[in-house]
């Protein structure tokens, strides 16, 4: 058998550390996108869902009774993250059913092409609101001043498409308690953000009931309204948690079911500003 010369076996050698270095490449890289991944479900999903509605809009609501003396019932559908392609559906289904809502509306790169349904939805009488620019938790929540120019930023984008001097009202993202901000900007900045918004002008609401279809879970549809009708149960004053992105399409086809629950409880549709006022 022919003997390796000395180049042949230096390629040889040269060629295994390629082979080598490409293979340990490969799964660093698949191991940085993996954890990326993890990193934004946990982003992205709800912290916590336990989040109640403000104190002053459960007591204003408790033991109130409509016009036949019945006790009132009110739900708030919200929908985060958006607008998104799924958009005109969602605001289809809310006009078949005489119903209005409210879209805490992002800026994000996902769903920049998707503004120009911020005018959509205002045409149709939902309100819109503050949720965040970016969406990016590391971003946002690294301090109290990064949060606001992120709401500067976002406002600035929503010119061209509503009126943004009438937008008063946000939601956190991850909600006022949420605990993901701290390892960012430390324990105090979510009281410390609450604090701003209301010297600042701003109003702020966060939800007590959850459709839970954003997180790492992936609900179907019958799941959702299954999710919804667990929180709802007994409450006279719904914010429901639902989520407006191109990656939440079983929140579309619920939306229906959803709306018909509610209304056969009894339940009347408005907005988080009609809901307040």
């Amino acid at each position: 058998m022919r003997r390796e010369t000395r180049h042949e076996q230096i390629q040889r050698v040269f060629a295994v550390g390629l082979f080598i270095s490409a293979v340990l490449g490969g799964l660093t890289g698949l191991a940085w996108a993996e954890a990326r991944e993890r990193e934004n479900l946990y982003e992205t999903s709800t912290p916590d869902t336990s989040f109640a509605v403000r104190a002053l809009a459960m007591s204003e609501l408790e033991g109130g009774e409509s016009e036949s003396g019945a006790t009132m019932r009110i739900c708030c559908l919200t929908f985060d993250d958006g607008p998104s392609r799924n958009t005109p559906e969602i605001l289809r289904i809310l006009s078949e059913h005489h119903a209005r809502a409210t879209f805490f509306v992002t800026a994000q790169d996902s769903n920049r092409q998707y503004l120009p349904y911020v005018a959509d939805i205002a045409a149709a009488g939902h309100q819109i609101a503050l949720h965040s620019a970016s969406h990016n938790y590391s971003e946002i929540y690294r301090s109290t001043s990064s949060f606001w120019l992120d709401i500067k930023e976002l406002r600035q984008v929503l010119q061209p498409y509503t009126d943004v001097e009438t937008i008063h009202w946000l939601r956190f993202p991850g909600g006022s308690t949420n605990t993901v901000s701290h390892k960012y900007g430390g324990s105090s900045i979510m009281q410390d953000l609450k604090t701003d918004a209301e010297e600042k002008g701003y109003r702020w609401i966060d939800w007590n009931v959850c459709a839970e279809d954003a997180t790492a879970s992936r609900p179907n549809a019958a799941q959702i309204l299954k999710n919804i009708q667990k929180d709802a149960k007994d409450q006279p004053l719904c914010v429901v948690l639902l989520h407006d992105t191109n990656a939440t399409g079983q929140t579309v086809k619920a939306l229906p079911d959803i709306l018909n629950w509610f209304a056969e409880q009894g339940y009347r549709f408005c907005t988080v500003e009609e809901m307040a006022e």
